[in-house]
């Protein structure tokens, strides 16, 4: 039937919009001169054509307002450097082999289908490298994973609306040797590196000659950061560690450790009972809590600020993000933290028909709101406001470039934490409904969290695909154990 559907779409648009548009790539290409060849991108779009959307960024901010624009008044492009949402909160469940990679990346096609069949919406494989925002323009790059045969291409995009919501990236804090030697835990290929490294140093430490201080370095696991993300991976890791290493690897069980190392408190964030819940169920699964600070990062060690070295085998870095290099590039006004400023309505500021959600944007001083924590339920919350926004400027007439000056706006964005929650292993996860860490409200840790932060999840996949197949994984590693190949 699904087959069916796409054939049928596909005759009817063969049929009715198969002439060359001004739309593709292939045939369309600005004026340029006769030194320098012309160079190929999207111009701008004329009435009776739909007002165009482009949005930078795959993430939590960019897919939900994409999944809620309305593709009957706009045409949706999307450049990112990858096709794909990654569901974040369970990706550290994937690096241990609890679920499958497939289970957590949701194809931008399946988000917004416009983009997959209508003439005008479009998926560019591509990076941002500059805007021209008096010309409504944004320049790009696309990209080809270092692919030999294929040297990457600049094009332009002309945008009506351009929504910037290309997210952050990991903080190093200017440690020295983070970027060389450590592993981030935020798309789907670094927890494929991760699960592959952590398998090949189990194996390699079982072969014969490889001493035991070796050994105990292959298999002592770093992470850095004590954040939902690194605590969550500290749990899946023991887990690991405790139901499937001692089963399968039962000649270097007594080798394998991991060491949560974090500045401060480890979840900062969460109420103080269960901060002492967590840092005691870490410590029963065998997690080895260090309190201090990195200094340097060497190829088989970190140097604490004290002096301290620490062997590793696997390090993860999980310290929290900053603006990525293109938002601290770009030329619009930046809020503190430097983050793109942004108004009560998520415009920025003297460039018109620019917004920016997520966590590459944060308020202006002049609002006079702090700035929002780099959460993907933050993130989610601004894409469908603002997505509902667009709408209300679209439906009056305003969704051309410079137009929309004279529409209402409405409400401004108002976020309310709906709570947090994190897994610490074992069975056993922490639920914090405050709505800060100073106001009052119920939070509750032990298994009863652990199945309500579990039925959570899977209610918040995007499809019901992978919600389908979050379920299977669950139950396939309960009855089987984890999936320990190396592939």
């Amino acid at each position: 039937m699904y087959r069916f559907k796409n054939l049928t779409r596909f005759t009817h648009r063969t049929a009715t919009k198969f002439t060359p548009t001004p739309f593709s790539l292939r045939h369309l290409a600005t004026a340029g001169d006769a030194v320098a060849p012309p160079i190929a991108g999207l111009g701008p779009t004329k009435k009776p054509d739909k007002p165009r959307v482009v949005v930078l960024g795959s993430g939590w901010a960019g897919c939900r307002l994409m999944k809620g624009i309305d593709t009957s008044i706009y045409d949706v492009v999307c450049v990112s450097p990858r096709n794909h949402m990654v569901f974040t909160p369970l990706l550290a469940s994937t690096c241990v082999g609890t679920l499958e990679f497939r289970s957590v990346a949701e194809p931008i096609g399946r988000i917004q289908p416009a983009i997959s069949h209508e003439p005008g919406s479009f998926f560019f494989l591509a990076n941002c490298v500059g805007l021209d925002a008096k010309n409504h323009e944004v320049h790009c790059q696309t990209i080809t994973d270092g692919l030999q045969t294929l040297d990457p291409w600049d094009f332009k995009i002309s945008y009506d609306k351009l929504v910037i919501a290309s997210g952050a990236e990991a903080s190093t804090f200017g440690i020295k040797g983070v970027i060389e030697h450590a592993i981030f835990l935020r798309e789907v290929h670094h927890a494929q590196e991760i699960r592959r490294k952590l398998l090949l140093n189990l194996m390699l430490s079982d072969v014969p000659g490889v001493s035991e201080e070796e050994k105990r370095r292959l298999l002592h696991c770093v992470v850095v950061g004590g954040g939902p993300t690194g605590v969550e991976f500290s749990g899946e890791l023991s887990d690991f560690i405790m139901r499937d290493v001692h089963q399968r690897y039962t000649h270097v069980q007594d080798y394998i450790h991991v060491t949560l190392i974090e500045a401060n408190d480890i979840l900062s964030s969460f109420d103080d009972r269960l901060r002492v819940y967590a840092t005691t169920q870490l410590t029963k699964s065998g997690v080895r809590l260090v309190r201090g600070t990195v200094k340097d990062v060497q190829p088989k060690k970190i140097v604490l600020s004290d002096g301290t070295d620490v062997p590793y085998g696997l390090l993860v870095w999980s310290t929290g993000v900053g603006p990525s290099a293109f938002v601290r590039n770009i030329d619009l006004p930046k809020a503190p933290g430097g983050r793109i400023g942004v108004d009560d309505w998520l415009r920025v500021p003297s460039t018109p028909d620019i917004f920016a959600i997520g966590d590459c944007s944060g308020y202006l001083e002049s609002t006079g709101k702090p700035t929002l924590p780099a959460l993907a339920q933050v993130a989610e919350r601004e894409g469908k406001y603002l997505a509902q926004l667009l709408n209300k400027i679209g439906k009056e007439g305003g969704g051309y470039a410079n137009g929309g000056g004279d529409t209402e706006l409405g409400a401004p964005f108002v976020y309310k934490h709906l709570g947090s929650m994190a897994t610490v292993g074992s069975y056993k996860a922490l639920v914090d409904l405050r709505q800060s860490k100073e106001a009052k409200g119920l939070s509750i840790a032990g298994f009863t969290s652990w199945f309500i932060w579990r039925s959570a999840y899977l209610t918040r996949v995007v499809s019901w695909r992978n919600r389908f197949y979050v379920a299977i994984n669950w139950l396939t590693t309960f009855v089987f154990g984890r999936d320990i190949s190396r592939i």
